[in-house]
């Protein structure tokens, strides 16, 4: 099994990742409490698959904040049982829809009048593109 180990940088020690494919998956590690906990190995997998350089330090902290997730995403899958229903937002959501009637608009004057610089009937902006356009 070829290994890659990142170059250094500061002097931080770098851990050798095995070479991976895209169907690959990371072995079990040795004392893993069952199959919803993350191990350092599987950040350090996970990590070396998106091409992440990650310290020692970070895969630790990661590892700790992945398991939160996972356990918390464990906690909802118990509580969400066929007789409750799906939720895309905590309160309902309805579309509210009006009459589409003209009312009172702006005269061309009246919208001009604020403007900072007009030709008389249109506003004068400064052009943000170059000649190339």
């Amino acid at each position: 099994m070829s290994t890659e180990t990142p170059s250094s940088s500061e002097g931080e020690r770098e851990i050798a990742r095995p070479a991976t494919s895209a169907n690959s998956r990371p072995a079990p590690a040795e004392g893993a409490g069952g199959p919803g906990e993350i191990t350092t190995a599987q950040v350090a997998h996970l990590a070396g698959l998106a091409r992440i350089h990650l310290t020692d330090d970070e895969i630790t902290k990661l590892t700790g904040e992945l398991a939160a997730i996972v356990e918390n995403v464990a906690k909802v899958t118990e509580v969400a049982t066929p007789d409750v229903p799906a939720t895309s937002h905590p309160i309902p959501l309805q579309n509210v829809f009006r009459q589409d009637v003209v009312g009172e608009t702006l005269t061309q004057e009246q919208a001009l009048s604020g403007a900072p610089e007009h030709d008389g009937s249109r506003f004068r902006v400064s052009a943000i593109l170059g000649e190339e356009q």
